[in-house]
């Protein structure tokens, strides 16, 4: 998905997370469906941090050795 496209969706969510909210209370279905769409809203918002983020940057970091740090510790041994 684009990210356009991923915004008009959480947008979507949103509201119907506010609309199972107002009956959460009185049914059960609508708790079962608040579930779903407050689900739905964290995979979406996961969609649209990965397409911030830059492949090629990421597969670069991979490959580069992190610098090992030294704990306090690790001088008295």
């Amino acid at each position: 998905m684009k990210r356009q496209e991923i915004l008009k969706e959480l947008e979507k969510n949103d509201y119907q997370i506010n609309l199972y909210k107002k009956r959460l209370e009185t049914s059960d279905l609508c708790e079962d469906l608040y579930d779903n769409a407050i689900l739905r809203k964290a995979i979406l918002l996961k969609d649209l941090e990965n397409c911030d983020k830059n492949p090629v940057l990421e597969t670069v970091k991979r490959l580069i050795p992190k610098k090992k740090k030294t704990l306090i510790c690790d001088y008295f041994k």
